[in-house]
């Protein structure tokens, strides 16, 4: 069996307060995503949002419904969101193919009833990083090329927090339902990310860190602003994110992450900002 998938339910934030480093990583952590040949799914019942990662090296590994949807094929209720962060691979949505090149991402509708991956290169295969929502509504299928990307510059390197946003699948390029997925990469000599800090009660997220060398790691705040906890974070392991928590992270040198969200509102400028010397 090539497909896994784990349910992680939702948690109070004063419940959260009590836990101990076990617990955390437990519940929010997510470990394991990138294993050769197959496809590791994550359910949360934070909106209801999935993460996971598909490696194809020797063989091509098709996308499963899994149990807890209830559902003929995977995306009979659900919209998907696919960035490539390994070598070339290619995706085949419905009979139709799309070359994914490192860090190019798609976009695939609802009611899509087939998806498969597979690499170019068994020897420098494609990571294939997925994130889904439930959705009401079909969009076109849509790739999304590192040219195509909307990209902001903030930070600075003073501060630390230098860094290259890169939205790729948000409403301003592709239509979605709820699912927006980006990139940011921290810029030579930059370790923080997300700071100053925020959190945005009508949305959820997930991140996933990635390019973390490999004697290295990033440290990833969560929790509320005045009850933070932290969860220490290795390459190509990701972070679920409640409502109510903050998501920010520093690291050991620096390395790139994708963020991914799901809610009632897809504005990206959503955010309930956190004062730095506010945080506790």
């Amino acid at each position: 069996m090539s497909n896994n998938y784990q349910v992680r339910y939702a948690s109070a934030p004063e419940d959260v307060k009590n836990y101990d480093t076990h617990r955390l990583r437990k519940d929010f952590l997510i470990q394991n995503l990138m294993v050769n040949d197959q496809l590791n799914l994550v359910y949360s019942h934070y909106d209801r949002y999935i993460t996971g990662g598909v490696v194809p090296v020797t063989k091509k590994i098709k996308l499963e419904s899994i149990d807890p949807l209830k559902s003929k094929f995977f995306l009979e209720r659900r919209e998907l969101g696919i960035i490539n962060v390994g070598g070339k691979g290619r995706i085949i949505v419905n009979n139709e193919v799309f070359e994914m090149d490192y860090k190019e991402a798609l976009y695939v509708g609802r009611g899509n009833e087939s998806v498969i991956f597979y690499s170019e290169d068994p020897a420098n295969p494609a990571k294939f990083y997925i994130n889904s929502t439930p959705a009401h509504k079909s969009y076109p299928t849509k790739k999304i090329s590192q040219s195509d990307a909307e990209i902001v510059e903030l930070g600075a390197l003073e501060t630390a927090n230098a860094r290259t946003i890169r939205k790729l699948i948000v409403n301003s390029l592709v239509e979605t339902c709820q699912l927006q997925m980006g990139m940011t990469e921290l810029k030579t000599g930059s370790v923080w990310n997300t700071m100053p800090a925020h959190v945005h009660d009508r949305r959820m997220e997930v991140y996933f860190y990635f390019e973390v060398p490999e004697d290295q790691a990033v440290c990833h705040f969560m929790g509320e602003p005045d009850e933070t906890r932290h969860i220490w974070v290795q390459n190509n392991q990701a972070v679920i994110s409640p409502p109510w928590s903050i998501h920010s992270g520093s690291g050991t040198s620096n390395y790139i992450f994708i963020w991914g969200m799901a809610g009632e509102n897809l504005d990206y400028g959503d955010m309930d900002h956190c004062k730095i010397n506010a945080l506790r």
